[in-house]
């Protein structure tokens, strides 16, 4: 079948020749000047109007695409240069590119996600898609909210660039357009809604509202921004098949306006755990009152400076005035049914109160639960490592890591079925005062020093020559004083290894040995030894 291009070019060539063919004058065919249309007019007409025809969906085809206002002026894309690690092994680093979407926004800046943003070592910006590129420098960042601010202060960027407003509330989310640059051309690709949920994404355990759209796209979640008509819906910030997760204005926009006023203290959460309540006769056996209703508390951490508000068994009846269904859901006003985390994030920052009404052992309670700051470091198994090189201890070819997600996470996108069980339970586990983290032997690189050690690996250390490890630090300081001439290094139960016996005295020629062996230029690394890198996320 010939294409539609070709039809409409034969069909205007043939209308042109009938208007322009002459034609024998005929008794029932009026003469020129006789007050009828001649034929030679109708022809005319007949082209203009197929002519029309064919020019019009053309013409609204290119208004569906096009924005009068420029959105080239407002997004710019950005590189950046970030060096990734391999945590098996840390003494290694390699460079790697990312290419990220920013908004620009009133006071020379731009709005972009965390994401790829992490151990960068250079930020460049470029605007409207092609040209020079300039130097930029991130700010603010905040991992936890998944947001950063760039800026330059390189002459001529700014000239030209309109800045966007980040709307309040609620956006339409009728007509939604996913905008980039893409080799030089703004690409804009229809978007269709789907849903809004409540989900943890890449760089946090803190759940928040995001927004579900669906686009022929490929390549996208990297803070493209997406708009509806000239409102800014959100940011994209995952990409998994045609489902594209986007964070949304009415998320980006108080965490903002707080940063400005200095007001902003990052993002809180819930930090005990609840389940739906779908067997109403647990709600009976905990004696609740009236219409089933509420979701059940079933563990709550303990804290050494304050006295938990929440019990085991409790049921949470109201969260900050909205009622809590039997799924653990409430209806939020703008986006409908909403799981109950959303209350943690919804117009509240760390520290502050939420008020909650419960039901214990058959009374009605209201009660005050203050957001606990959302923060790597209070974890037993800390979720991540932004912004630091690995740590590591080389002793005699053993090698020490602290036990962490981004080490877990070595195993794939599968990494909570695949790492090994008995380093991942610990995942489950609180820290305590005397144990706030955890030192793994990760690996032994083989040297006669460690013969018949050279197999064992995965093992959480419990003491080295009698001093309790949490750290690194703790086991430099342990190696330092060896009882009896020996370095006794004692492991957490599991069913391996407990406990390994090494000469002291030869250590330090079997760690250089091992060095030189295989190519690592230093025998530690330590996140104490180190200056920060970069800015402290949540902060203004």
């Amino acid at each position: 079948m010939k294409p539609f291009s070709h039809w409409a070019a034969r069909t205007t060539t043939h209308c042109q020749a009938l208007a322009t063919a002459p034609m024998p004058p005929t008794p029932d065919r009026p003469q020129p000047g006789s007050g009828s249309v001649s034929l030679h007019a109708w022809a005319a007409r007949l082209l203009a109007m197929i002519t029309l025809t064919l020019l019009l969906p053309g013409r609204a085809m290119q208004g569906a695409e096009s924005r009068p206002s420029g959105w080239e002026d407002s997004i710019v894309e950005m590189d950046v240069t970030r060096k990734q690690y391999d945590y098996t092994q840390p003494w290694t680093r390699r460079m790697q590119s990312r290419r990220k979407a920013g908004l620009v926004l009133e006071g020379h800046e731009i709005l972009t996600t965390a994401d790829q943003v992490y151990d960068r070592t250079l930020v460049r910006i470029q605007k409207r898609g092609r040209g020079k590129w300039y130097i930029g420098d991130v700010t603010w960042i905040d991992y936890h909210a998944n947001l950063a601010i760039v800026t330059t202060e390189e002459p001529g960027f700014w000239d030209d660039l309109k800045p966007i407003v980040v709307p309040e509330g609620r956006s339409p989310s009728e007509s939604m357009q996913i905008v980039r640059w893409r080799e030089g051309k703004l690409e804009m690709r229809k978007a269709e809604f789907s849903q809004y949920t409540v989900d943890t994404g890449d760089l946090s355990f803190v759940p928040r509202i995001l927004l579900e759209i669906s686009a022929e796209i490929q390549g996208v979640g990297w803070g493209e921004p997406v708009f509806s008509n000239d409102t800014l819906i959100g940011l994209s910030v995952q990409h998994t098949g045609n489902k594209i997760s986007v964070l949304p204005a009415s998320f980006i926009r108080p965490i903002l306006s707080a940063r400005k006023l200095g007001t902003y203290r990052g993002l809180g959460f819930f930090d005990f755990f609840w389940q739906a309540a779908v067997n109403p006769a647990s709600l009976e056996h905990l004696k609740l009152k009236g219409e089933p209703r509420g979701a059940i508390v079933i563990e709550v951490p303990s804290h050494p400076d304050q006295t938990p508000v929440l019990q085991p068994l409790d049921i949470l009846l109201k969260i900050d005035g909205f009622d809590i269904d039997m799924q653990g859901d409430y209806q939020d006003p703008d986006y409908g049914p909403l799981l109950l985390e959303n209350l943690a994030t919804r117009g509240k920052w760390a520290g502050d109160a939420v008020p909650m009404t419960i039901s214990r052992e058959g009374r009605e309670l209201e009660i005050l639960y203050r957001l606990p700051k959302a923060e790597f470091s209070t974890s037993l198994v800390p979720d991540a490592t932004y912004d630091q090189a690995p740590e590591y201890l080389i002793a005699g070819g053993f090698v020490f890591q602290p036990l962490n997600d981004p080490y877990l996470k070595a195993w794939g996108p599968d990494w909570k079925r695949r790492s090994p069980f008995r380093i991942y339970y610990f995942n489950n586990q609180a820290p305590t005062p005397e144990q706030p983290a955890l030192v793994l032997l990760s690996q032994v690189l083989p040297d006669v020093y460690n013969l018949g050690y050279q197999d064992v690996k995965y093992l959480v250390v419990k003491q080295v020559n009698g001093r309790r490890i949490a750290r690194l630090e703790d086991l430099h300081a342990a190696l330092e004083n060896p009882p009896d001439g020996f370095h006794i290094i004692e492991f957490m139960e599991s069913d391996s290894l407990r406990r390994l016996v090494v000469s002291a005295a030869d250590l330090e020629a079997a760690t250089q040995r091992v060095l030189q062996r295989y190519g690592i230029a230093s025998d530690h690394h330590l996140s104490s030894e180190s200056p920060a890198e970069t800015v402290t996320a949540g902060k203004p």
